[in-house]
Formats: C-alpha cells, structure tokens, sequence
C-alpha cells in the first residue's frame, strides 16, 4: 500500500494533520497503535483552550496558540464538537501574585490577545463569584474556552476519513527503511518502507512523527535525531455536575517557572475537574494516582473556589505529557529524509493543534510535496442528537422511529442505547471508545451500573465474544473467559 504521507500517531496534533491534508488530491494515511484514536496523551488532559497570555512569542507554541485560538470558531461550526468560549481567569490572592499577574496581561496585550483585563478585586468576583474572598485581583482573558478534547479528535479523524484519508489502528511502527518505491502512485520516489509490529506493511514518501509520549522511539527507527521524551504526569479529580464548586470560567493559580498550577476547570459537559499535578516520572505508562498529591491537589483548589468538598469526587485520574525542552519540536529532520518531527508537544498543543497542522502543511510544501485542492472537499461532521441535549419533542421523535432511544443505559449521564450503537457503527468497539463517544460510564457510578450492558450492546453489534471485549484494546480484556 502505497501513501504520500504517512502521519504516526493519532492525539489531537496527528489528528489535525491529517484532516488539514485531506483537502488535498493527495493519499495519506494514520498509523496509531492503540486500539482507538485519542486513547494516549489527548485523552486526558485539562481541556482548556488557552488565552494566549502565558508565553512570550519568541516561543513557536505561543505563535501557534495564538493561531489556533482563533480557529475553534469555524472548527466548531465545520465538526460539531462541544466547545465554549467561557473565559479564562488567573486568581492573584497576594501581592506578589498580581504583579505576575500583571505580567501576564502585559505580555497578553503584546500577543493581542482579544479583550484581555487586568482585574482588580472587585472585578474579578463580578466575574466569578465563586473565588475565595482572598483575591485581591487578577486577569481575565475571555478569548480563552474549554472543550471536550476526545470528541474533538474524533470529529477531526471522521472528517479526514470522508474525505479520503486512511486509518490504520493496532499499528505499532518497529522498523522502517528506505526504498525504491513500488506502488503505481509513489513509483517515481523514493519513499518509506513502514512495519507494524503484526508484520503489516506500507509504503510512504512522507512521514510526519507525532508520536507524543513515544516521538523519540519513532524518532530512532527512521534513524533521525536522537532526543529523550520525558512523561510529566498530571493527576486530577473529576467533580459531579452537582457540585458547588463548578466556577463558570476556568480559573488558574498565578504560575510558578515549572507548571501553569493546580486549577478548578468546568468542563464543557457540566462536570469539573481539578488539577494538574506535574510531576516527571520514569515510565511512560505510569497512571497511577496517590493520596499525597491529590490532598494537595484539593488543598490547592480550595484556596482560589472555597466550595470545593471531597465529598463531590466521582473520580481521579492521570494523563502523561510529553516535555521535550521549553518549546514545541516541529522541524524537518535534518538527518532523514522526508521526515517531519512534530515533538514535546505538551501545553497548549490541544490549542494550537490547528495552527500545528497548518504548520506542517507548509513543511511539507517546502519539502517538495505538491499540493491541490480536492474540487469537492466536505469540511462538514454529521451533527448527531444526544438525549441529553435534546428538549422532549424531539426526543418523543426519535423514539417513534427507532425505541431504542428511549432505553437509557447510563443513567448518571443520561445516554441511551441508540447512543451507544451510534458510537460502535463509528468505530468505537472499546469501553473507552464509547466512554469518549457517548460519556456513558462517565458519571457518578463511573459505570456500575451500565458497564455490564454496554459490554452487551458491544457484543450484540460486532459479534465480539465475552473474551474479546476491551477497555481500550489489547492486554485489557474486560473478563478472562466466555460466559
């Protein structure tokens, strides 16, 4: 099989790529080796859509930011994904804190960074009445939004699919070599010759790395620059939607040299969430959460949203970045050829991830790669009904014409059968995948209660047996033998 451009990985910055290059008459295909797209770093992170304040833009990730920001509009419109522009605040409870805060803004207005304020004590409580009557004032960026970061991965990678791009999962890279090329479109190139771990094969004359946590392995089998990709893990907890903790902005800590801080996010779904820690750990697998850091996590939210109680805690988690210096890596490789590393992409990156693909884009142009625009190129995602959206009319609707709308398998986040046999036609044949898709296992319960009927529908609509039913692909097997 033979491609023009080969992107490895499928997070939010492989995911933009591959969409941005399915507007033109070229083949490209994703290899991702996990079970589903967004299954690695994109998955779990802060969903927040930066402000564009918090770097200088002699910094590529600040330009590109700033770039993507301004991108979600149109994206939304275009893919149907949850997405809100509610405004970013950062909470000075000293001093000393609103003089960085103070930096902030100023460095915000040299990135024109739309309708930036800097706040004094009353403002900001106007703003958010939830924060700590400690605040002595603050910034508030109200360009700055959150999202929901897997369905939007989702949404980019069933856009590039209609419109012709490839998609390979359970493909793990372990080799890869020049040749000549041998398939009817690539025969006049030299190009990559590509090896999953399972023995499948393909052929590409370009290859873009945005393998997050594991860019510097994929890095070494193309024989490219040698770098070390290290995981800075981050542990949250997930609130109820019932909370009273829930602020209506995201709102951050005034930040120290190493991390952004601890923050109190709504999410875009009415949940919210509290975190990050930072903390750089050896193994890149490492998810696990402790009691030490997320009592500090608490202690840390409680300081800026006073409201914030234990007792509203349905979950707690972690997600990996992949830190790789102070700046994004995206460069063409200087010792492969046709070879793009589009590496360390950590904070902003789910922001700029737009800019990300259009950066590389013009890479690709510069390389050699020509590029014409598809006559008939669609940029639109069907925009499909939850029940949880819908009003009753429109719901009564649905289930006249098909009752399985009307059979609600998680309770907690009100998502129906339908739903979830939505989510399996699409691709999503994991408990994670629906879990992403749907947020049926999601809320309080964290799916006591539907898990078992999910695993049903799963086995019902793909023939799966008990056996083969996985949280998230191979070695998660939900139950070790048939019932």
């Amino acid at each position: 099989m033979g491609f023009d451009v080969a992107i490895i990985g499928c997070g939010v910055s492989g995911a933009a790529i591959s969409r941005r290059l399915s507007v033109y008459s070229i083949k490209s295909v994703i290899l991702e080796k996990a079970a589903g797209v967004s299954f690695g770093t994109s998955k779990a992170n802060s969903g927040i859509i930066h402000g564009g304040f918090h770097h200088n833009t002699k910094y590529l990730k600040a330009r590109l930011e700033i770039q993507g920001n301004m991108m979600f509009d149109q994206l939304k419109r275009e893919l149907n994904f949850p997405f809100r522009r509610c405004g970013i605040i950062v909470a000075a409870l000293n001093e000393d804190e609103l003089s960085i805060a103070k930096h902030l803004y100023l460095q915000g207005l040299e990135n024109d960074c739309l309708g930036i304020e800097l706040c004094s004590r009353q403002r900001i409580l106007e703003i958010e009445p939830k924060l700590s009557y400690d605040v002595v004032g603050g910034l508030f960026a109200p360009a700055g939004g959150i999202i929901e970061p897997y369905r939007f991965v989702f949404a980019l990678v069933e856009s590039a699919q209609k419109n012709g791009v490839t998609l390979f999962t359970d493909f793990k890279v372990t080799q890869a070599n020049r040749v000549r090329g041998t398939d009817s479109g690539a025969s006049k190139h030299d190009v990559w010759n590509i090896r999953a771990e399972d023995g499948r094969t393909i052929q590409a004359r370009y290859v873009i790395n945005a393998a997050g946590l594991f860019a510097d392995d994929v890095s070494k089998i193309f024989g490219a620059e040698e770098f070390a990709i290290n995981a800075r893990k981050g542990e949250y907890y997930l609130l109820d939607r019932l909370t009273k903790a829930c602020p209506s902005r995201v709102v951050f800590p005034v930040p120290t040299p190493v991390s952004k801080g601890m923050l109190v996010i709504p999410t875009v779904e009415g949940t919210a969430l509290v975190g990050p820690t930072a903390e750089t750990v050896e193994s890149k697998d490492d998810f696990s959460t402790t009691a030490k850091h997320l009592d500090r996590i608490l202690v840390s939210g409680k300081m800026m949203i006073p409201f914030l109680s234990q007792n509203d805690v349905i979950a707690n988690f972690a997600g990996l970045r992949p830190c790789l210096g102070e700046d994004f890596y995206i460069e063409a490789s200087a010792k492969s050829p046709a070879f793009v590393q589009v590496a360390g992409i950590q904070s902003p990156g789910l922001t700029a991830s737009p800019a990300i693909a259009e950066y590389v884009k013009n890479i690709l142009v510069d390389m050699g790669l020509r590029l014409t625009e598809k006559p008939h190129w669609n940029p639109y995602v069907e925009n499909r009904p939850f029940v949880r959206e819908l009003n009753p009319d429109k719901l009564d609707s649905l289930i006249a014409e098909d009752s399985a709308w009307g059979n609600i398998v998680c309770r907690c986040e009100n998502v129906s059968e339908a739903e979830i046999i939505q989510a399996i036609k699409l691709g999503h044949t994991t408990l994670d995948g629906i879990k992403y898709f749907t947020r049926a296992q999601m809320g309080r319960c964290q799916g006591g209660f539907c898990t078992y009927k999910i695993i049903k529908i799963i086995m019902r609509e793909t023939g799966l047996s008990w056996s083969e039913v996985s949280k998230h692909g191979a070695n998660s097997y939900v139950l070790g033998g048939s019932l």
